[in-house]
């Protein structure tokens, strides 16, 4: 079998200056807590590939500029929008407040299986990730419209958040989905 590798200008991607005029898609993240700044770097860079609308980096995540950050975000820090806040329960309840559903991706008693998720049209979303050893504040999921769950079939009970933010964004943003 012969099958060439593309170049990176063969991909058709959007240039960084283009990419903040692409329309919404209606998925934000929220990174609640996230202590390696590596996996804040991976989901700026996993939300760039996605074309999420933006990363809201709360608690103790670290925040660009950083060094750690752009080792793996690879530049997606730079075009992504993101801010910082405190407290993600307070952010919580201010997007609920202006019409977002939130959806925390933490394994809870009344959790959807994420392959049975399916986004309604016109509906914007944040999606909230936990910290790599509590997951998603208690509070945070009570505060939440709903929570999924990433199906998993080995003896490990959970995923790295990186891995995590990549498997739940293709599910909620791939056509069809």
């Amino acid at each position: 079998m012969s099958d060439r590798k593309l170049l990176n200008i063969e991909l058709g991607r959007v240039k960084s200056d283009r990419y903040r005029e692409l329309p919404p898609s209606g998925v934000v993240l929220v990174l609640d807590n996230i202590r390696s700044a590596h996996n804040v770097g991976s989901a700026f860079r996993t939300g760039d590939a996605f074309k999420a609308d933006k990363v809201w980096l709360c608690g103790i995540c670290a925040v660009p500029p950083s060094a750690e950050i752009h080792k793996v975000a690879l530049g997606a820090e730079l075009s992504m929008p993101w801010e910082h806040v405190d407290d993600t329960l307070a952010l919580v309840k201010r997007l609920r407040a202006e019409g977002w559903t939130v959806v925390c991706a933490e394994q809870t008693e009344h959790a959807v299986p994420l392959q049975d998720f399916r986004r309604e049209p016109g509906r914007r979303y944040a999606v909230v990730f936990g910290n790599e050893v509590d997951g998603v504040r208690q509070d945070v999921v009570d505060a939440a419209d709903l929570c999924v769950e990433i199906p998993q079939f080995g003896t490990k009970h959970s995923l790295n958040v990186s891995v995590s933010v990549g498997i739940v964004l293709w599910q909620i943003l791939s056509p069809g989905a």
